[in-house]
């Protein structure tokens, strides 16, 4: 893939790529932007290198979980989640869904398999390649975090 090819794709997976990468360093905006920037910096400087055994965007998720990990990990402090807002609205007016803060009472693994399932459109089997996991263990997180959001907004409608 020459350098032109690879910037196209580059650029048709940027916005993806950068809610991945803020999804994987909880929604703090300016980490995001580093990550995103350390992972391009490694992809032009060929200390990741694509080599077609997936699709290119899930190597990219894979290059930005990593790259991620390494940095949250380097960080000397952490911001809480609970200081950031995204609310979706329902059909009824009046009620309002803080979706983060319903992935947070998910355990970490459910979490990233449903997001990148329902906000990245991946397949199972591409969740599978980015996580590093078996598709099976994909799957039973996949079905233990619907059903758990099932239950909390079950409740959360009924109380």
């Amino acid at each position: 893939m020459n350098d032109h090819e690879l910037e196209q794709l580059l650029i048709t997976h940027h916005r993806d790529a950068y809610l991945w990468a803020r999804q994987c360093c909880s929604y703090e905006e300016d980490d995001a932007k580093e990550i995103l920037q350390l992972v391009y910096l490694k992809i032009y400087e060929r200390k990741a290198i694509y080599r077609a055994k997936s699709s290119f965007k899930t190597w990219l998720f894979s290059v930005i979980r990593f790259t991620a990990i390494d940095f949250v990990r380097k960080k000397p402090t952490y911001e809480p989640l609970d200081n950031h807002q995204i609310i979706a609205y329902s059909t009824d007016d009046n009620e309002h869904i803080n979706y983060i803060r319903l992935l947070k009472l998910l355990p970490d693994r459910q979490q990233e398999v449903l997001l990148l399932s329902f906000y990245h459109d991946m397949s199972l089997s591409e969740i599978a390649s980015v996580l590093e996991v078996h598709i099976g263990t994909v799957k039973t997180h996949y079905q233990r975090g619907k059903q758990a959001l099932r239950k909390i907004l079950e409740k959360d409608h009924d109380g």
